[in-house]
């Protein structure tokens, strides 16, 4: 299982001259932005899909396994996710 990242590890301040801190009254910048938006993004995903694979497990044990409905399963809890967080966010 992976560690989840948490804000301080993702937006660390850029170092100033000879590694101190930024300058007084100048805003630090987030180290590596591309890379921490690239790990949220990630992680999103990650979560997104272990959430569809859940839902599709318990589309098919409603079912009783029956072999041959797989996609369908899958789509449909890709559609439950996608609407619950649609509301989720509104």
């Amino acid at each position: 299982m992976s560690k989840k990242a948490t804000a301080r590890e993702i937006f660390v301040p850029a170092a100033g001259p000879a590694g101190g801190s930024a300058p007084p009254g100048e805003i630090p910048t987030p180290q590596a932005a591309e890379g921490a938006d690239a790990a949220l993004t990630d992680a999103t995903r990650e979560l997104r899909r272990r959430m569809i694979a859940e839902a599709a497990y318990f589309q098919a044990e409603r079912r009783g396994f029956t072999p041959g409905c797989e996609l369908e399963d899958w789509l449909a809890a890709e559609a439950q996710v996608d609407v619950g967080h649609s509301r989720a966010s509104a």
